[in-house]
């Protein structure tokens, strides 16, 4: 028999298709060619096989091979089918043990050489295997720490085509090869959390930080430069509850997508902070090709943070809006159509003018108006809308610095507190934090607070100051007040004190 038969994975965002490698020989001219709807990079693969194999003692048939690609009408990206493509050719003519490659997925780049080169997207492909019910799966040697995380399956790690090969039962020269490093080998440890006890003399704000944390509320923070709003947003991640091992398995997997090192699951809840001339699609995501996951796909679980928000272009700032809507963000291109989590925290910091000193006691504004409208504009009033608490900082004087800050597992604590609180009364439906309750249910569900509670709330929807995507929010942030102050319901103090939140900072 001279057809060799194994498999592969090719992903689309986060998901994996099972890919059946299929080679076979026929009476042709001499030669190599793949079909099934590839791209260039794996066009290019029938060069980089011959080459690797040749270098690997693993001669090729003289005769024509034809390697099928199977579904045909699903594309194929990249060269993690490099290994897949070469091993099938291989198996037209060589002793290989062809149950053994069935029940095989293979992945990896070939070099000219024969060594396996790691590729991106490992930890996801490895899933997608497992979950197909794969009993082995055979990585670069650079990605197998990574592809190791994935229990229910057996990980291989090659160095070269020859190690593929003797997992096969093919004898071949065992030769001494220097593997290809991964990402993965040169991680560095992660940077220590700073303590909140560093941030002095902004009790208000830190009680808003808490808040936020408590119920995983979006926050925007307005003052002029040095009153802290950086520092308070890099201590929000060591405030919330550390992963889950589902969410950190997919915060990997959006790591290892977007080729960053992963060795191990972080159960940290990742921070990510785009420089302020970040494009719409550096923070979506994207490519005409291979996907790569944007800042929102990156802080999915933990928090994107938008430091000098008023020098971001309107365009990346309202391409927030449905993600923190919908908790998703969906690419679409010529092709392919990607799905990837988007389920994070926005914290956004603006100075109130472009020189910072507009409103500020004892500060000179050099800004004409225009500037400052157009400058504050940038943040649209859909994408305020979606924010749920909108704090006003000032310097700190000279008296409240002397005061002591709450400390790092004090605010943890509580935060941990409250959010057991809500955790246990949204145990019987679809939410675990107050963020993610549907306003319909908020307002209309078996725990609606009292109409004489919430009558400063329809005060305002009346007015027209509030839209009901924010009556909905600042119910949100009240019932979080009630959790911290470990109540059973929200009081009228804690729907004020969500509506103060709300409307504390508006920059408009």
């Amino acid at each position: 028999m001279s057809l060799g038969r194994t498999w592969s994975v090719v992903l689309t965002g986060l998901v994996g298709d099972i890919v059946e490698v299929e080679a076979d020989l026929s009476n042709q001219i001499p030669g190599f060619s793949i079909i099934g709807l590839a791209d260039k990079a794996l066009g290019e693969a029938q060069q980089r096989v011959h080459n690797a194999c040749a270098n690997s003692d693993l001669a090729l048939p003289r005769r024509h091979v034809t390697v099928n690609l199977s579904p045909a009408n699903l594309p194929k990206r990249g060269s993690a089918l490099d290994v897949a493509v070469a091993i099938a050719a291989v198996a037209t003519e060589a002793p290989l043990d062809r149950e053994s490659l069935a029940e095989t997925v293979h992945l990896g780049e070939l070099g000219l050489d024969g060594r396996l080169r790691p590729v991106s997207g490992i930890l996801p492909a490895v899933l997608a295997a497992a979950r197909a019910g794969f009993r082995r799966v055979i990585v670069p040697h650079g990605n197998l720490a990574e592809a190791a995380l994935v229990e229910g399956i057996e990980v291989r790690g090659a160095v070269s085509l020859r190690d593929v090969a003797r997992a096969h039962g093919l004898d071949v020269p065992d030769v001494e090869t220097e593997p290809v490093a991964g990402p993965g080998d040169v991680e560095t440890d992660e940077v220590a959390t700073p303590d909140l006890a560093d941030v002095i003399g902004q009790r208000d704000a830190v009680e808003a930080l808490i808040v936020a944390a408590a119920g995983g509320h979006h926050l925007l923070m307005s003052g002029p430069p040095g009153a802290g709003k950086t520092m308070l947003a890099k201590r929000l991640p060591a405030l919330l509850p550390d992963l889950d091992d589902e969410t950190a398995l997919q915060v990997a997997s959006i790591r290892s997508l977007a080729g960053l090192p992963v060795t191990t699951l972080r159960r940290r809840p990742p921070f990510e902070a785009p420089h302020h001339t970040a494009s719409a699609v550096a923070l979506v995501g994207g490519g005409s090709r291979i996907l790569q996951p944007g800042a929102i796909a990156r802080a999915s679980g933990g928090v994107l943070f938008l430091d000098e928000a008023g020098e971001f272009s309107g365009h990346a700032l309202d391409a927030l809006r449905q993600p923190l809507e919908s908790g998703r963000i969906e690419i679409h291109r010529v092709g392919f159509r990607a799905v990837l989590p988007a389920r994070f925290q926005l914290v956004v910091a603006t100075n109130p003018c472009p020189c910072g000193n507009y409103g500020v006691p004892g500060g000179a504004c050099s800004c004409p108006s225009l500037a400052i409208r157009r400058y504050l504009g940038r943040l649209s009033g859909p994408l305020i809308d979606r924010i749920d608490i909108e704090l006003g900082l000032q310097r700190v004087s000279a008296t409240q610095s002397v005061v002591a800050g709450m400390s790092t597992d004090e605010a943890r604590e509580r935060v941990s507190g409250a959010r057991d609180r809500a955790r246990h009364r949204l145990s019987d439906t679809p939410w675990r934090t107050n963020s993610e309750v549907e306003g319909t249910w908020l307002r209309s569900g078996p725990l609606r607070p009292e109409p004489s509670i919430t009558r400063p709330l329809d005060d305002a929807l009346h007015r027209g100051s509030l839209t009901l995507r924010g009556y909905d929010r600042v119910l949100r942030v009240a019932w979080t007040l009630a959790d911290l102050g470990g109540r059973g319901h929200p009081n009228a103090a804690d729907i004020g004190g969500a509506l103060y939140l709300k409307r504390g900072a508006s920059p408009r």
